[in-house]
């Protein structure tokens, strides 16, 4: 049996080309014919270490490796449909036995794709602040994609002909244990062609690597976990296979004075006690920045709470708004100067009367102390 060609070159599964390509010299250097002359073993090494590292160099055998293991090489994954003792199970319900067992994930095991090879939707998060979801936007985004070869117009190169791993039918079949599995073909990519000339700016595989700049029209009263999708605008597949879509999922940031719970914003707000004492006007912060003006009754306590209409969110796709609830605090003064300290004295002589919530309290716990 085959070594694993990760343990041959010591490196673990995923490790980038730099790490197996020191590990493979390394490796080379440690058993080179030349240090063990006439040693068959270190000889055998030495085979073994450049075979593991064939593979292993390049993006579609490893990948294929990766996906297969040895089979991807050793002729069996034809699709000439050859299964366990001899037996083809192609044609005797195994398949339709299998799609109406994988037919709840969305895809067939007929139908299922190489994910590195397929269109790809791609995910952008993307943060607004509370004003910006307030008033709605145009954001410019950068996105990290694959985008079609503008050198070979996505077809991967010239001379294509019919891949001679799938004889051209985009799929191959592995046997696993008693059953026949039918993947994508690892060296074509479901395509069913192969690159005798292929692409030097895409290595034949139809796209590049490139960053899209892309604008995106955010609509006001959005909230976080809003998605909006760009539909092409995500990873194309490879050899001209259509863009899959791009999802920008929203999260609006915290915000320094206002609390947001659906299209209602709250807020709170100290208030001097002398105006809450004698009521008056005070000018309450609104979201849109231009403040709103609100009356304080006399005699306002701590936790009373003001409702000023449409001073809220917006509500999404609608002309409607929510509305601003202010949460008043009466503000104790400190740092007082001795003349009103003394006012404020006077004020307790005679102001018994106006403090019938303490009255009130003092009365209760004398009652509950003469209970006992």
């Amino acid at each position: 049996m085959k070594k694993d060609y990760y343990e041959v070159l010591g490196v673990q599964k995923g490790s980038s080309a730099d790490e197996i390509k020191r590990a493979f010299r390394l490796k080379a250097k440690e058993f080179h014919p030349d240090h063990h002359p006439g040693d068959k073993e270190a000889e055998q090494h030495f085979k073994e270490i450049n075979e593991a590292y064939d593979v292993l160099k390049d993006p579609q055998k490893k990948a294929a490796y990766d996906q297969y293991g040895h089979a991807a090489f050793s002729g069996g994954m034809g699709g000439n449909g050859a299964g366990f003792g001899g037996f083809d199970f192609s044609g005797t319900g195994f398949e339709s036995i299998f799609e109406e067992m994988f037919s709840n994930f969305g895809s067939s095991a007929r139908t299922r794709t190489n994910p590195q090879s397929a269109p790809v939707d791609m995910r952008y998060d993307l943060s607004i602040s509370l004003e910006e979801a307030y008033t709605g936007l145009k954001k410019k985004i950068k996105v990290e994609t694959y985008a079609s070869c503008e050198k070979c117009g996505g077809r991967g190169g010239k001379e294509i002909q019919t891949c001679g791993t799938c004889n051209g039918q985009g799929r191959v079949r592995q046997r696993q244990g008693f059953f026949v599995v039918e993947t994508e073909c690892p060296v074509c990519h479901g395509t069913g062609k192969s690159i005798k000339d292929p692409c030097m700016t895409c290595q034949g595989t139809g796209r590049v690597r490139k960053t899209k700049e892309l604008e995106v029209n955010i609509p006001k009263g959005v909230d976080s976990g809003v998605r909006m999708r760009l539909s092409g605008e995500g990873s194309v597949g490879v050899r001209g296979q259509k863009a899959g879509d791009l999802y920008v999922f929203l999260t609006v940031k915290k915000h320094s004075v206002f609390e947001r719970e659906g299209d209602h914003l709250y807020c709170e707000m100290p208030i001097p006690m002398t105006t809450a004492a004698l009521g008056g006007k005070v000018i309450v912060p609104t979201i849109d920045g231009h403040g709103a003006e609100v009356e304080i009754k006399a005699g306002t306590q701590t936790g009373a709470q003001i409702k000023v209409k449409g001073k809220g969110m917006p509500r999404l796709r609608s002309d409607v708004y929510g509305d601003l609830f202010i949460t008043l605090i009466v503000e104790t003064p400190r740092n007082m100067t001795a003349r009103q300290k003394e006012l404020l004295k006077e004020f307790e002589a005679e102001g018994q009367n106006n403090q019938s919530a303490y009255s009130e309290f003092l009365n209760k716990v004398k009652d509950w102390w003469d209970a006992l």
